[in-house]
């Protein structure tokens, strides 16, 4: 089972790429952002209050995302893998989501590291958020969603290094050709 996590800050690609993976090696994908959007575009109870956070530009609670995460995964009990997209998002959830995996005997693989400069996230996100009318892509929001980011996410990547998971790959340039490296680092360092 091949379980990829793809990690970096918003507008790094971590979607665009992931989408690419589960077309290659035949994954699962799943992006806690998409279940947040799903939720709230059914206006759930777990989606508006998802929503109050998310446009706030702060993270959901660990035990909403989890539930929610190993829910999804239990639909495709005969999935050749996943890939996680956004998701563990601090050391805590990566900590609660290594024992749920080490439960289910599904390790995470590898974990790779999209690596892009806060200028160019910043003109990606402004530009999606235009494009798509995302209410949660402003200027303002970014730059929070950012901040949280590094306070809470970015020590993510110490936290997978130790476990000896962590590959990083330049998220800058044309997308195939980041997506190439992304594979070439797959099929170097995972069993596929």
């Amino acid at each position: 089972m091949l379980n990829l996590i793809i990690f970096g800050p918003p507008g790094s690609g971590k979607g665009t790429h992931s989408i690419k993976l589960v077309e290659k090696y035949k994954l699962r994908h799943i992006s806690t952002g998409d279940i947040f959007r799903s939720e709230i575009g059914n206006k759930t109870t777990l989606g508006m209050r998802a929503k109050s956070f998310m446009d706030k530009g702060e993270l959901v609670p660990d035990e909403v995302v989890l539930d929610m995460l190993f829910s999804v995964m239990d639909r495709y009990s005969d999935a050749k893998g996943f890939v996680f997209d956004g998701f563990p998002r601090t050391i805590v959830q990566a900590e609660k989501f290594d024992e749920m995996l080490a439960l289910r005997k599904m390790p995470v693989s590898l974990v790779i590291s999209l690596d892009v400069n806060e200028d160019e996230l910043i003109n990606r996100l402004v530009k999606r958020g235009i494009e798509s009318g995302r209410t949660d892509d402003t200027e303002e929001v970014i730059r929070q969603r950012l901040n949280v980011y590094n306070k809470q996410t970015k020590p993510l990547l110490n936290y997978y290094k130790k476990k000896k998971l962590l590959q990083s790959v330049y998220g800058i340039g044309r997308i195939d050709e980041i997506f190439e490296k992304i594979c070439s680092v797959i099929e170097n360092f995972a069993s596929v």
